[in-house]
């Protein structure tokens, strides 16, 4: 991680109010991202798409999001006003949410919803604008993309529709990506060559990314740092090249429920859990 990061956050607290009292989806969480790849992991319901929803200001009513501190690369983002934070938005962070191809528009060519991420943030002739969608579209490796332009969503295969979405997410360069899920909806064929687009833009763009995985193997070989999240709370902070190496009972637990190829024919680990890790 470089000496200045790009995000701090200090104390991320996410709750809900409730007919049953306050529930509480984040605890106190702090981390830092540099111009690096960092994977938060853990179950469902552990709290990592809340987290990368708080950076973005995305949580709305009942929710409420604080933190004792939020910055990306020298602003506050809790003070932004909601106008400065919509520029922000995209421009400077971008989310990619899970199963992304559901987010695009069903009625939109892809080559308008393209456009309109541009000229949402950049002014920009309709040409440029073209002009830059598809040399988008060739970054992130669809070979046909003036066919693609000119697609519906439903036209695109699963693989194709994934990676439409991020780039919509990049045609702005912004400096964060936080990728929530972004490959689980695809064979393995298909997220490899996500992955390895994720990983050559990030190295030529030098952005930040933050990978939000419940695929703790797939982290392990595809980030720098990995966050390990439990009940709302960061329990394990470990490098990736290390994570076999972790110490933290969960992360323990997590890795032994892995089934591996030519091992034991012994039934796999129940996970354990103990709400005092947390």
């Amino acid at each position: 991680m470089t000496d200045e990061p790009l995000l701090e956050v200090e104390n991320l607290r996410v709750r809900f109010e409730t007919s049953r009292g306050v529930t509480e989806a984040v605890r106190g969480v702090s981390f830092q991202v540099g111009r690096e790849r960092v994977g938060i992991v853990g179950e469902s319901g552990s709290g990592k798409s809340m987290t990368g929803r708080s950076i973005l200001r995305l949580i709305r009513p009942p929710g409420v999001a604080t933190a004792d501190r939020l910055m990306f690369s020298g602003i506050d983002l809790q003070a932004l006003s909601e106008r400065r934070m919509r520029a922000m938005r995209g421009r400077r962070i971008a989310m990619v949410m899970q199963d992304p191809k559901y987010s695009l528009n069903p009625v939109m060519r892809i080559g308008s919803q393209l456009v309109e991420a541009l000229k949402v943030h950049e002014r920009i002739s309709k040409s440029k604008a073209r002009e830059r969608a598809l040399q988008m579209l060739a970054d992130v490796q669809i070979r046909d993309p003036e066919r693609v332009l000119s697609a519906y969503p439903h036209e695109l295969s699963g693989g194709m529709g994934q990676r439409v979405m991020i780039a919509m997410m990049l045609i702005p360069s912004p400096d964060l990506l936080i990728a929530d899920e972004p490959t689980s909806a695809l064979d393995v064929t298909v997220q490899l060559e996500v992955l390895r687009i994720l990983d050559g833009l990030v190295k030529d763009r030098g952005m930040g990314l933050i990978f939000i995985s419940h695929d703790l193997r797939l982290v392990s070989t595809f980030c720098d740092r990995v966050l390990v999240m439990y009940l709302g709370k960061i329990v394990e902070e470990i490098d990736a090249s290390r994570l076999q190496d972790a110490e933290h009972p969960y992360t323990r637990g997590l890795l032994e429920c892995l089934p591996a190829i030519g091992g034991s024919h012994e039934p796999l680990k129940v996970l354990k859990r103990d709400e005092a890790w947390a």
